[in-house]
């Protein structure tokens, strides 16, 4: 772990993504680019809530992708990039193709919120809409990795060695982006949430990129971290402002781009425990209302709401999801010794 590259990485983000707060948060007010909740969400949520602007997750895709090329370039300068290697030149494109793949995620969050906020309403794209987009995306990402000399197809499962699924690597890994880019979407419910678990995630991958020797996605890693660390200082309860499915795109992408990246899928599946969980309670709420014609397990899901209507503080399930995450975050780190 390069230590001194990674400090300015991450002061670097942090900085610029909190000091952007200062002019996006009120421009944002301005435009009037408010959050709409709907009576059948959250209700308690409508006074407290309604009208925080949206779209904040520009700010920290703004201070990551700065602290990230700053951090290219100090790598680049100290001789820590060699693009005359085929492997050096595989990992810069890993981290690089990860990042776009990120902002496209993040354009498809983006027209979800402007449809929200110019039409005054919570739902923006239609289901079908998004996973067009999103299976467009990760079409795209698997075709620039194949057509850059990244043909692998093996998935590495700890302690229990390799295996190369051929064609059904894409298959079954896309189906594994598609349900995390989603499920860190839903995630985003409370002041904080999301932020706070993608902030140890980007930890816990920092320290497995570095194990792994993949340099610029550990820096891609600090940079994200620096920039959930910095968008938090105005996200924290009470929020005053909300990263919207913009950011929230923005980290599913990221959280996938990190783990792929690193050839770790499994591992990421859990470092990214806190985010499966929100998603699965979902789908089981869903199927078991189905099955018993209108009944529900949860109080409400996903799982954050259930614990609000059990009479929990936000403060107290953004400190709780963090612990799972945390505790996920270093089985993963453990977990790359098995590798």
């Amino acid at each position: 772990m390069d230590l001194t590259t990674n400090i300015a990485v991450a002061a670097i983000s942090v900085v610029t993504t909190a000091m952007l707060g200062f002019f996006i948060i009120p421009a944002l007010r301005r435009l009037k680019y408010g959050q709409t909740i709907l009576e059948i969400g959250p209700a308690w949520h409508k006074d407290a809530k309604q009208g925080t602007p949206t779209m904040g997750g520009v700010m920290f895709i703004i201070g990551s992708l700065t602290a990230f090329g700053a951090g290219l370039a100090i790598l680049w300068g100290r001789g820590l990039i060699d693009l005359e290697e085929y492997v050096g030149r595989l990992n810069f494109f890993k981290s690089i193709s990860g990042m776009i793949m990120a902002l496209f995620f993040a354009f498809v969050g983006f027209l979800d919120d402007y449809i929200k906020v110019r039409r005054k309403r919570n739902e923006g794209l239609t289901a079908n809409q998004k996973i067009i987009f999103q299976v467009m995306i990760v079409t795209a990402y698997f075709t620039a990795r194949v057509m850059s000399g990244d043909t692998s197809t093996i998935i590495a499962v700890p302690f229990l060695g390799q295996f190369d699924l051929w064609y059904f690597y894409y298959i079954v890994v896309g189906l594994a982006v598609l349900y995390i880019v989603n499920a860190v979407n839903l995630t985003d419910g409370l002041d904080g949430l999301c932020g706070s678990v993608t902030f140890i995630y980007c930890i816990a991958f920092m320290f497995i990129c570095s194990i792994l020797h993949f340099t610029e996605l550990s820096v891609l890693a600090v940079a994200v971290a620096g920039g959930c660390l910095g968008f938090l200082i105005w996200n924290f309860y009470p929020a005053k402002v909300f990263m919207g499915d913009t950011g929230s795109m923005f980290l599913g992408g990221m959280v996938c781009a990190l783990g792929i990246g690193a050839g770790s899928e499994v591992i990421m599946t859990v470092a990214a425990a806190v985010y499966i969980w929100e998603a699965l309670t979902v789908l089981i709420q869903v199927v078991y209302f189905k099955l018993t014609g209108g009944k529900r397990l949860f109080k409400m899901t996903p799982i954050h709401h259930s614990f609000e209507m059990s009479g929990w503080k936000e403060t107290r399930i953004v400190l709780l999801f963090c612990v799972i995450a945390a505790i996920a975050g270093i089985c993963s780190v453990l977990l790359t010794r098995g590798l």
